[in-house]
């Protein structure tokens, strides 16, 4: 069955793009988040009606993998926010809500999300590809003259973005982060994020994947009560198709499009109908094809499925 929405027993849900977000209570009395991920999903800021079939169970197993990863690879000079992806985990629900959310859920330390995004790109791709064409830069990082489209960079850069309640994150130079969130902050995430990156890049080119970009989030962990403390952890998703863009490696050609591992067939399909005339890219967004949508659920399970390989 595809997954939509949730309404669970439990106070004060708010609710993403994706992920159902509720504070819950752990079995051993700690207070945590549930991140329930749906079979949502969207496009050009556009949540579609129809879910992508087993999409939620696939995002949370790859987060879990890469979190798993990240405890062995860097241990405490990394933390993060994922308790368990145990449901009865939780307390106040039924058996009934348990049985729904098995496989969806992540069970996490509460935080103070920064409101910076931290992507880290190692190939001209997206708006970065577009912001270097226009200025030979991107988020102020200057580029050697010459590259294509989908090139690998000579190293990775960072390049955050703003993190938008609502609408489009728009893209800002280290300098104007560290005026916003605070220097000694940035330079903690853009450390790790880089960390990260390499890390994904690297496991996934074993896999004959490319790791052309990720965004990675962070935040400052709640105490007891609820007050901010001043540990900074990972948070959210990590490097699942939703938060990074996968690439073939046998398929890669610079200097045009490269097929990817995550919504291209949904934004494929609602480019040819805003082209035609069909859709203005506002809501409500159109319906999606049965074709469409086992194409995109197809190319997720392939990652999930190369990355455990």
């Amino acid at each position: 069955m595809v997954l939509m929405e949730t309404k669970l027993g439990l106070p004060d849900a708010r609710r993403g793009k994706v992920r159902d977000i509720y504070p819950c209570t752990t079995t051993d009395g700690a207070a945590a988040m549930l991140l329930v991920a749906t079979d949502r999903i969207s496009a050009f800021d556009v949540v579609m009606p129809e879910g992508v079939p087993g999409k939620g169970e696939i995002l949370t197993a790859i987060s879990a993998f890469w979190f798993a990863r990240v405890d062995e690879a860097f241990g405490r000079s990394i933390p993060h926010h994922l308790i368990s992806t145990d449901i009865d985990r939780v307390e106040g629900l039924d058996a009934a809500e348990r049985d729904a959310l098995r496989g969806r859920v992540m069970v996490c330390r509460p935080a103070q999300t920064v409101p910076v995004e931290c992507v880290v790109r190692g190939y001209l791709a997206g708006a970065g590809w577009a912001s270097y064409r226009q200025s030979g830069m991107v988020c102020g990082v200057s580029l050697p003259a010459g590259l294509e489209k989908g090139q690998k960079l000579p190293e990775p850069i960072f390049t955050p973005t703003t993190k938008a309640a609502e609408g489009h994150d728009e893209p800002v130079t280290f300098d104007d982060a560290c005026a916003s969130v605070g220097a000694d902050t940035m330079e903690w995430m853009r450390k790790r994020s880089l960390m990260l990156y390499e890390l994904g890049h690297e496991h996934a080119a074993q896999r004959g994947l490319i790791l052309a970009d990720s965004k990675f989030e962070f935040g400052h962990a709640l105490d007891g009560g609820g007050a901010v403390t001043g540990e900074l952890m990972l948070i959210d998703e990590l490097l699942t198709p939703d938060s990074s863009r996968y690439w073939p490696a046998s398929r890669h050609t610079p200097g045009q499009e490269q097929p990817s591992f995550d919504k291209q067939f949904v934004r494929d399909h609602l480019q040819r109908l805003a082209d035609d005339g069909g859709w203005d890219k506002s809501p409500p967004a159109p319906s999606l094809p049965n074709a469409v949508l086992a194409q995109t659920a197809a190319k997720y399970h392939e990652v999930l499925d190369r990355l455990r390989a």
